[in-house]
């Protein structure tokens, strides 16, 4: 007899069969001459179910990981040659050329340095726009000094001015919403670089690190100060940090005005010029005598500019090299060639972070890789009475890098950065008195005192070389 299983449907008497049907396992209702087919319990099939999609989303987060921990499409893989030195014409030719923007003359650039400086003439920059203000920093915190600035860059908004902020999305997380909610019923434009989407999850570990100012498209101010009080006062204590920003007038402010503007429109998709943003500046008689360039980097489109920059410069230099450096991790193409210079006789110094830090992560990283720098000659001083959050870098005396830039992986291959490369001898001249006042302050490191460090602090340097290419 052709016995034919029917499939369970929903609603359905069961079909009537034999006990055992092709080693079919079948039970016998106890009240009643019909037979059931015996079904897989429900919970093993929700279990695999489960465990599928939560195999995929474990899959999917770990792809984003690998993506947010990688950097553009570019990497500076090979040791620069050696063809010229900061001197030489073609110095500035090549960095002009490979950098981007050119290098132009005519700018005066100014040196401020700590709160009590920084912080007055760009309020007072502020508060004098009649046309635009353009503002992009990382850190923007609560305090009585976000609240000034949010004060008056409502206040210019009010009166008419286009105000553009864009703020790193995690870097202003301590900010205060009430700040955000004023500045926006002040007509301000309000952009967080990077906020989640699911279009951007990849590059969530990609932030604006660049910290610019804009004025009329006439006076720009960059460097290294977050708003935060942090950055108030004079760096007279630990809880008031050192840190340098600059006052920009001349020709290259409409670079960094085109920098600014490189971002928003990533971010906005709108794009902002005319007049407002781009007036003619007044060359006769030009503001000031220095050369000066802006250039940024963004590895969200491949570019390696920044290392790159510092890569010829070091390659160029002949005499000196001094950095004021807040986070010193440099990878082993760049350490290489900070020896190669100090094997041909270049004098190297480094001013960095003592005691007072704010990344013990960054400082052990950092001391892992002193030795044979030390050892080749290299000065490295510790800086005492506060965190030292500086990020200069000059060269034979001719050449001083200033901005966003810190000397590692994270800025060099990871951040939206800005610098601006002043080209002047006595510009340089008065950056390396400020240096050396910072040495002043510094206790000098010995190669015999690294190596005599405690056990515990090599541990830590060791354990820290697993996340070098993120710091």
């Amino acid at each position: 007899m052709a016995s034919v299983l029917q499939p369970r449907v929903h609603g359905e008497h069961p079909a009537i069969v034999p006990p055992s049907v092709g080693g079919v396992r079948l039970h016998r209702h106890p009240q009643a001459a019909t037979y059931h087919r015996a079904m897989p319990p429900a919970a093993p099939r929700r279990f695999t179910m489960f465990t599928v999609l939560l195999t995929a989303l474990a899959t999917g987060a770990l792809v984003l990981l690998a993506l947010n921990f990688t950097a553009g499409e570019k990497k500076v893989q090979q040791q620069l040659p050696r063809l010229y030195n900061t001197a030489h014409p073609q110095f500035e030719r090549a960095l002009g050329s490979l950098l981007g923007p050119g290098i132009v003359g005519g700018n005066a650039v100014t040196e401020l340095l700590n709160g009590d400086q920084i912080f007055p003439p760009m309020l007072a920059a502020i508060k004098s726009a009649q046309k635009s203000v353009t503002f992009e920093t990382y850190i923007y915190w609560s305090g009585d000094i976000g609240k000034q600035f949010a004060d008056a860059l409502s206040e210019r908004a009010r009166a008419g001015v286009s105000v553009h902020v864009l703020l790193d999305w995690v870097g202003s997380a301590k900010m205060e919403e009430s700040y955000l909610a004023e500045m926006k019923a002040a007509g301000v434009q309000i952009e967080k670089f990077h906020k989640p989407h699911w279009y951007n999850l990849a590059r969530l570990n990609n932030r604006t690190h660049r910290k610019l100012l804009v004025v009329d498209g006439q006076v720009g101010f960059t460097g290294g100060v977050g708003i935060a009080p942090e950055w108030t006062g004079h760096a007279q204590d630990p809880e008031h940090w050192r840190d340098s920003h600059y006052l920009v007038r001349g020709p290259v402010v409409a670079l960094m005005q085109a920098t600014f503007l490189d971002n928003w429109l990533m971010v906005t998709g709108k794009v902002l010029h005319g007049e407002a943003y781009f007036p003619a500046i007044a060359q006769d008689p030009p503001v000031g005598t220095q050369k000066a360039q802006m250039f940024s980097s963004s590895p969200s489109s491949g570019s390696e500019s920044m290392q790159l920059m510092y890569h010829l410069a070091i390659t160029a230099a002949e005499r000196s090299i001094d950095l004021s450096v807040a986070y010193f991790v440099p990878d082993e193409l760049t350490h290489k060639l900070l020896m190669d210079a100090l094997a041909r006789g270049v004098r190297l110094r480094l001013v960095t972070p003592g005691e007072h830090t704010d990344t013990e992560t960054v400082k052990a990283a950092s001391r892992a890789t002193w030795g044979p720098l030390l050892q080749a000659g290299a000065e490295i001083y510790e800086y005492t009475p506060t965190m030292y959050h500086c990020k200069v870098m000059i060269v034979d005396q001719l050449l001083v890098s200033v901005g966003s830039t810190n000397f590692d992986n994270r800025s060099f291959r990871l951040n939206d950065e800005a610098n601006l490369n002043v080209y002047d001898a006595a510009f340089a001249q008065r950056q390396t008195q400020v240096f050396e006042d910072d040495i002043e302050r510094s206790r000098r490191v010995t190669y015999q005192a690294w190596l005599d460090r405690p056990l515990r602090e090599k541990a830590h340097e060791k354990l820290t070389a697993l996340l070098r290419s993120q710091l």
